[in-house]
């Protein structure tokens, strides 16, 4: 079975050149739907039979396992070439960045049901299935997707340190510019 690296070295070049350069984000994006799908089947396995009334505390809990989830596949595949921190520091900026995700996730959800009370006023379970989905798997995760995107590149997994000075150390070192050229 090819890896993502293989599948984006077979594209036409233009295309090739751009998914290179955002693997990174091509990478988040398949552990992003991955742990969605994760996500979907707990919050409605528990809002739909024992936390029929609390869909807010369904949403956090299939977020949080979620969120173990995301950490393992991020740490080891998406951000794999990244460090700068410590395992046990990483982790810990991890899951702070995903609570505050799980929070903006769930938001739109709260908003709906404790400012709107739209499970009070919906009239069928499908159509509170479908107002959940809108809230919680589209609005929400589109705005903590892009959240955690830019928070774990910039504090969870940053570059590395050393990386970045060696390449700096390198470009002082070529007067030609040559190693400046894509």
């Amino acid at each position: 079975m090819p890896t993502i690296d293989s599948v984006l070295h077979r594209l036409p070049t233009p295309i090739r050149d751009l998914a290179i350069r955002h693997s990174e984000l091509i990478k988040f994006a398949i552990v992003g739907g991955t742990t969605m799908v994760f996500d979907l089947v707990i919050f409605y396995s528990l809002s739909l039979t024992v936390l029929e009334h609390k869909p807010v505390i369904a949403k956090i809990i299939s977020g949080v396992l979620a969120t173990l989830l995301s950490y393992f596949l991020n740490r080891e595949w998406a951000f794999k070439h990244r460090g700068g921190h410590e395992r046990h520091h990483e982790a810990l900026l991890f899951f702070a960045i995903s609570g505050i995700g799980v929070l903006i996730a769930a938001g739109p959800l709260w908003i709906a049901n404790n400012v709107f009370d739209i499970r009070d006023t919906s009239q069928s379970l499908t159509t509170v299935v479908v107002i959940d989905f809108v809230l919680n798997y589209i609005i929400g995760n589109l705005l903590q997707m892009a959240f955690r995107f830019w928070a774990l590149r910039r504090f969870a997994f940053p570059e590395d340190a050393r990386t970045i000075l060696e390449v700096d150390a390198e470009r002082d070192e070529d007067p030609t510019g040559a190693l400046d050229q894509p």
